[in-house]
């Protein structure tokens, strides 16, 4: 079984790695210098790491985060949650609300990060409570927050969009001095290791797992299937409080009509990119991971190609158009009735000669 297990885990990152493989064949194509990595000096004279590559890895900080969330969602309750960039909205200007107007330390930051936190896994939980409890399609419990949560985010702040300055928030958002490499990577790879170790020493991911895959099979094991669904919403609220606190810390205010805009369907895309079924059950979160970066990367590409901001939407509905229907039971039913086919025929002109 474990064995088993293992192989289907491995080939679950066939399709990131190969998509990856295909971006990275694509720019050295297009333009070998896209993978060059240099040191310059920034604004504040430290030294750093630039390039695309760089750009890629910061730029997808909040949405790997995202990714590893909405994966254990997805897993879990078989449906995705849309509120993700809400939620982060939310955390975001919690963050922001707790920072303005007082004396920026490093206590206040931790403070202020806890209180989003909070904030943010109680809206998750109100979210998770109607898929738990009412059995309601995550899409659309998570639709009600998805249409209030931005409008709430503006309530928060009194229906302004403040400000925040300090060297400490720009070394979280930025860079920290004397080191080279972007903090939210820095903070992306903690959180990954973090979330890898409890999945490790714990049996959260094989019960998230028998949930997604058959609820009832798992109850009539001893696993409670409401409260595995409910944590995954309460990580699904830390993530998107990490997620709007690094935002808040690299551009250095809230706007809850454009702070990770549109984030949730690449979430969901990541997810997908990353060889996990949408319908729940078995998940790989490097590949979800990988799915994160892969699609950063296709818009760092798009946009040094000159593509405009409006039409690297439609390239990526493209990619999810492509995915989902790769993806789907008749077309995965077609590949293998193929693969056995080929494989009949191999055997048969072995054995003749």
């Amino acid at each position: 079984m474990a064995n088993t297990l293992k192989k289907v885990s491995s080939s679950q990152l066939v399709i990131p790695l190969f998509a990856l493989f295909l971006v990275i064949v694509f720019n050295l194509i297009r333009d070998v210098g896209f993978f060059s990595i240099s040191v310059i000096q920034n604004n504040y004279g430290n030294w750093v790491l630039s390039g695309n590559v760089i750009s890629i890895l910061h730029g997808a900080s909040e949405l790997a985060v995202l990714a590893i969330a909405m994966t254990l969602v997805t897993s879990a309750t078989k449906g995705q949650d849309i509120s993700v960039g809400a939620l982060a909205a939310i955390a975001g200007s919690v963050f922001v609300r707790i920072l303005r107007g007082n004396e920026i330390t490093m206590q206040l930051i931790l403070f202020g990060f806890l209180a989003a936190c909070v904030v943010a896994v109680i809206f998750a939980l109100f979210t998770g409570m109607l898929v738990s409890f009412f059995n309601i399609q995550p899409m659309i419990a998570s639709l009600i927050l998805f249409t209030a949560g931005r409008p709430i985010a503006y309530w928060i702040n009194g229906g302004a969009t403040p400000t925040v300055e300090s060297p400490l928030l720009n070394n979280i958002g930025s860079f920290i001095p004397g080191i080279p490499i972007p903090s939210p990577i820095l903070i992306v790879i903690a959180f990954g290791i973090l979330v890898a170790l409890i999945l490790r020493f714990t049996n959260l991911g094989l019960y998230t797992q028998s949930v997604g895959i058959n609820e009832s099979a798992a109850r009539l094991n001893g696993i409670n299937a409401v409260f595995i669904k409910l944590l995954a919403f309460v990580i699904l609220g830390i993530c998107a409080a990490i997620a709007g606190s690094i935002n808040v810390c690299r551009i250095g205010l809230i706007n809850h009509e454009t702070i990770l805009i549109d984030i949730e369907m690449d979430a969901i895309l990541a997810v997908a990119i990353g060889g996990n079924s949408l319908s729940g059950g078995k998940f790989k979160l490097a590949g979800s991971v990988i799915g994160a970066y892969i699609i950063q990367a296709l818009t760092i590409t798009l946009y040094a190609m000159k593509v405009s901001s409006t039409a690297v939407k439609a390239y990526k509905a493209i990619v999810i158009i492509a995915i989902v229907v790769l993806g789907s039971p008749v077309v995965q039913k077609y590949f293998l009735q193929l693969k056995n086919k080929i494989l009949r025929k191999a055997t048969t002109i072995t054995e003749t000669n």
